[in-house]
């Protein structure tokens, strides 16, 4: 039950950050945000908060904001419909109601002549039973349609996506996987402010109990400055050294109370893999980096442990497109929630490091020119900047529409590996 609350958790934090990017960006460009929806399917839960309907959805499977434009507008009006109108005190059209018209007895029953709702916002029409005379109706822009008893609001052309400059559709876009890098940075320093951030230095932090680092006597605070005849200065020289030597005897040098002492050790044979899942063997000595509490030091951590973390993601994916790694190696869903329920177990400050590694790939993935993701939308946004016009919308939309296809698939695929891993 508890790797089931830290998924959700996890999950939840992830996707909602992510989408509400996309929606302060898209309400600060004057876009009309119908819907924040975290998971997809039906909705157990909603409600409506500024123009925007707020939804929780049955299939924890990503989230979405839909804003006016970006796909077909549900309703249409075309000439010879019937219709009702109500109106505000402006004398504006304030209701349009489609269907279920007996259920609305104040409302005024017209056939449409023509209707423009993007620029003009207008109605004309002629009123049932006197169709000598032409009425104009003007429409308020912030009306509704009443369709089935539910509203749904308009969106005149300067609250659509696309009316709306590259720069801002561009940062609206944008704006999801920034979030992410900025949970990341953010997680990355609540847990230097809990822990400290670890020094540059080779110097030993918390020795693990019966490891050949305590057999052979060395303490936390011990600075190694030499391995056999190669002088180390830094923790990632030290590690590499030791990595590269699984069951082979090495003499350390380090600094205790400003005394050099030394001590043979032998380091653990321990199985792992590389990076393009090949399986290996490594030394491990069985000790941890020291940490140290600053304020500078705390948020330079959080940057540098986001941009890491971020190459990282990137230099394994162009491994995965050059064919380098395997497609065997990804995981979806099932692997991800596989992965912390182990995770969990270890401890709540691992289970914060292991959620923003998950949100700067969550960032990295959907800034891939893919169709159907951020990336992909980016660089029809981009290509419309450079050619001074936008791509026609029915290659766009099948562009992404085939893309989403092939993720699906992906994902398909992705699953079935992570289901294997766990039963075979």
């Amino acid at each position: 039950m508890t790797t089931v609350i830290a998924f959700i958790f996890m999950f939840g934090l992830l996707v909602f950050i992510h989408e509400w990017g996309h929606l302060i960006f898209a309400k600060r460009a004057g876009m009309l945000a119908r819907e924040f929806a975290i998971g997809f399917g039906p909705k157990v839960f909603s409600f409506t908060r500024n123009e925007t309907l707020y939804t929780i959805r049955l299939i924890p499977a990503g989230g979405y904001v839909r804003v006016a434009g970006e796909d077909p507008e549900i309703i249409e009006l075309k000439p010879g419909h019937h219709i009702g109108v109500e109106f505000n005190e402006d004398n504006k059209v304030n209701k349009i109601i489609v269907n279920n018209k007996d259920k609305h007895p104040n409302a005024r029953v017209i056939e449409v002549e023509r209707v423009d709702l993007d620029h003009d916002l207008i109605i004309e029409g002629y009123e049932l039973g006197d169709e000598d005379t032409k009425l104009t109706f003007h429409v308020d822009e912030k009306a509704f349609f009443i369709m089935d008893e539910r509203e749904t609001q308009i969106a005149p052309y300067d609250r659509q996506f696309a009316s709306k400059t590259p720069a801002q559709r561009a940062m609206q876009l944008f704006a999801g996987p920034m979030m992410n890098f900025v949970l990341a940075i953010v997680i990355f320093i609540i847990i230097g402010i809990a822990q400290g951030t670890p020094v540059d230095e080779a110097k030993m932090g918390e020795i693990v109990d019966g490891s050949p680092a305590a057999e052979a006597g060395m303490v936390e605070g011990d600075e190694v400055i030499r391995i056999n005849d190669t002088p180390v200065s830094t923790w990632e020289e030290f590690t590499s050294i030791v990595r590269e030597s699984p069951a082979s005897e090495l003499q350390l040098t380090f600094v205790r109370d400003g005394q050099e002492e030394q001590v043979m050790v032998t380091p653990d044979e321990v199985e792992s893999v590389n990076e393009k899942g090949e399986p290996i063997h490594m030394g491990q000595i069985g000790v941890y980096p020291a940490y140290e509490k600053s304020v500078l030091g705390t948020l330079t951590y959080g940057f540098e442990r986001t941009y890491e973390t971020t190459k990282l993601i990137l230099t394994n994916l162009m491994m995965l497109v050059t064919g380098q790694v395997s497609i065997e190696l990804l995981s979806g869903p099932v692997g991800i929630y596989d992965a912390t329920d182990q995770i969990v177990q270890t401890g709540f400050w691992n289970f914060l490091l292991w959620t923003a590694m998950l949100s700067v790939n969550l960032g990295v993935i959907n800034l891939v020119p893919l169709p159907a993701l951020d990336g992909g939308r980016l660089l029809f946004v981009g290509i419309e900047a450079l050619r001074g016009k936008p791509v026609p919308p029915e290659k766009e939309g099948l562009f992404h529409f085939v893309g989403f296809a092939l993720l699906m698939l992906l994902m398909i695929v992705v699953t079935w590996n992570d289901i294997q891993r766990l039963f075979l």
